[in-house]
């Protein structure tokens, strides 16, 4: 009974972890089916939807229990929109220029994802200040001076003035509020931070002789909300009709009158969006710091891999089977199932799982595993159909 309650226990807390990458990997997936963009700043945006929630529960503390228990259902949306925020930011500013060009939107991305993390370690009031200011001076001149005439003929040095009188006007005004104790000590900083569970959240479900924690329970509904979700926007509403559209065939939907271009970016909001919810899901199983995302991002592309690119169901598939096995490997619980058996003939085999009986082990064997299998389903577990398969 206890080799039993074991497994079990072994098999929810997989579940858990596959819900938390399915979550991820949905917007991923989506993004990759669309674009064709391998986005390196995906377990960045996680990270950010991370933080909203740290910062969400610091503003509902002081408000008493009953407030600081219900949290969390503000933490959603927050998350959701502020990691969209940042995802349409990054696809208007950065990947929109690099379309068709994989390696420099790998490189652009992964530079991102490295100015972000600083970004989180660094920040303070003087610099979010300094921020403002800027795209305030920037983007508002461009809008005004858009709206003009005689726009188009200045409008290629016009930036460059822009960007240079912004940019010192900010960073005499970053240099000024630096000298102030309050305004320059860092929100966050490199360490990691403790976003505590809602009231409701902790403890566990009684099942047997373990507990089933109600706030694995919460990640996994909520997983199966989003993918619900998902679906239904995508073959429910119009702009998931364009999507699905665009991503068949862009050049014939283009012909059509879709506007690709405000496709690519709803997806692209959308995608990172759903990473911050994926985030949201991540501070109820450990603290959060700025490498948060890159515990999540190989695992998170592992799961699109697999799945095939694009397709929902695949993702699911992959996401828990992945998320399963590597906690039953990286737990020990193979070695001690087959210890209950009492077999010399096992002991060999016994052996071999003890020695992946470790989280970064046990991530290293499913890599080997995912490795194999592509071997024989290079385009994962459902392939791409029609004329998809022939780009």
């Amino acid at each position: 009974m206890f080799i039993f309650n074991s497994v079990l226990q072994g098999v929810f807390n997989g579940v858990s972890i596959g819900s938390v990458l399915l979550m991820a990997a949905l917007g991923l997936a989506i993004v990759f089916g669309l674009m064709g963009v391998i986005n390196l700043a995906h377990g960045e945006l996680m990270m950010l939807g991370a933080y909203s929630t740290f910062v969400v529960q610091n503003v509902f503390k002081p408000l008493g229990e009953g407030w600081s228990s219900v949290y969390i259902f503000v933490a959603l949306p927050v998350a959701f929109i502020v990691s969209a925020l940042v995802g349409l930011a990054i696809e208007r500013g950065v990947i929109r220029f690099l379309y068709g060009r994989p390696l420099e939107t790998l490189l652009a991305t992964w530079g991102v994802s490295l100015i972000l993390r600083q970004f989180v370690r660094s920040v303070n009031w003087s610099l979010a200040v300094g921020l403002t200011v800027f795209c305030g001076l920037f983007f508002g001149a461009w809008v005004v001076l858009s709206r003009q005439g005689f726009w188009p003929r200045i409008k290629q040095w016009a930036i460059g003035v822009f960007l240079v009188l912004s940019g010192a006007i900010t960073i005499a005004l970053f240099l000024l509020l630096n000298r102030y104790d309050n305004l320059s000590k860092p929100w966050f900083s490199a360490r990691n931070v403790d976003v505590t569970a809602p009231a409701w959240l902790r403890g566990g479900l009684p099942l047997g002789n373990f507990q089933l924690p109600y706030a694995r329970i919460f990640i996994i509904v909520l997983t199966i909300v989003c993918v619900v979700g998902v679906f239904l926007f995508l073959n429910r509403s119009r702009w998931g009709l364009r999507i699905r559209a665009v991503t068949q065939n862009r050049s014939m939907s283009a012909c059509l009158g879709i506007p690709t271009n405000q496709v690519d970016a709803l997806t692209f909001a959308i995608g990172s969006g759903l990473a911050g919810i994926a985030g949201v899901a991540i501070t109820l199983l450990g603290s959060v710091g700025p490498n948060t995302g890159q515990n999540y991002i190989v695992d998170t592309f592992m799961v699109v891999v697999v799945g095939g690119v694009g397709n929902l169901f695949g993702s699911i598939i992959a996401a828990l089977v992945i998320g399963v096995v590597t906690y039953i490997v990286g737990s020990g619980t193979i070695p001690l199932l087959l210890g209950s058996l009492q077999s010399p003939v096992l002991q060999p085999l016994i052996d071999i799982t003890s020695f992946f009986e470790s989280t970064s082990m046990a991530k290293v064997l499913v890599f080997a595993l995912i490795i194999a299998f592509l071997q024989f389903r290079p385009s994962g577990i459902f392939a791409p159909k029609g004329r998809t398969a022939e780009l």
